[in-house]
């Protein structure tokens, strides 16, 4: 029975797990964005993001700590010198997973996983969707004011009273 245990192990040996997920972490930081299975995805992630978590303090003591799970040293400089600046100010989810439909020979669930600040699309598509601030009182509006002071004033309510006796 699997009582309390919550890790996936995606059908893989301990060692061949921590050596998988350090490769994928690999690349991704590297690459910024990664196409797998959503399985993998998913423990990627749980994976990843402490790694980017601690990146955020350059020390040596995280710098090593990092690369005792990575393994690949331009991995960790990149983390330190690229990614870890545009995540600073962000308290946590950094990965954005992206399902993308299924494989075409096994039928696997497949996704893209991406860093959530690299992606220039989206952020792109972000910036020019800010609209100026409007009111909703009822306030007149300046081409309506301009407009009546422009048209001559006639004597309406006598023309009224006219009509109605």
């Amino acid at each position: 029975m699997r009582h309390g245990d919550k890790i996936n192990n995606l059908g893989r040996t301990s060692a061949h797990r921590k050596a998988m997920l350090a490769n994928m972490a690999s690349s991704l930081i590297l690459h910024k964005r990664i196409t797998t299975t959503v399985a993998k995805a998913k423990a990627l992630r749980l994976y990843v993001e402490p790694l980017l978590t601690k990146s955020k303090t350059d020390s040596t003591h995280s710098r090593r700590t990092v690369f005792a799970y990575l393994g690949n040293k331009e991995a960790v400089t990149t983390l330190f010198k690229d990614v870890a600046t545009k995540i600073a100010d962000r308290p946590g989810g950094y990965t954005r997973i992206l399902k993308t439909g299924t494989r075409l020979g096994d039928n696997a669930d497949m996704c893209f996983i991406e860093l959530v600040d690299f992606n220039e699309n989206m952020l792109a598509a972000k910036t020019p969707a800010k609209k100026a601030k409007t009111s909703r009182r009822g306030g007149k509006k300046k081409a309506d004011a301009t407009a009546k002071a422009e048209k001559p004033e006639t004597n309406d309510s006598a023309e009224e009273t006219a009509k109605g006796e």
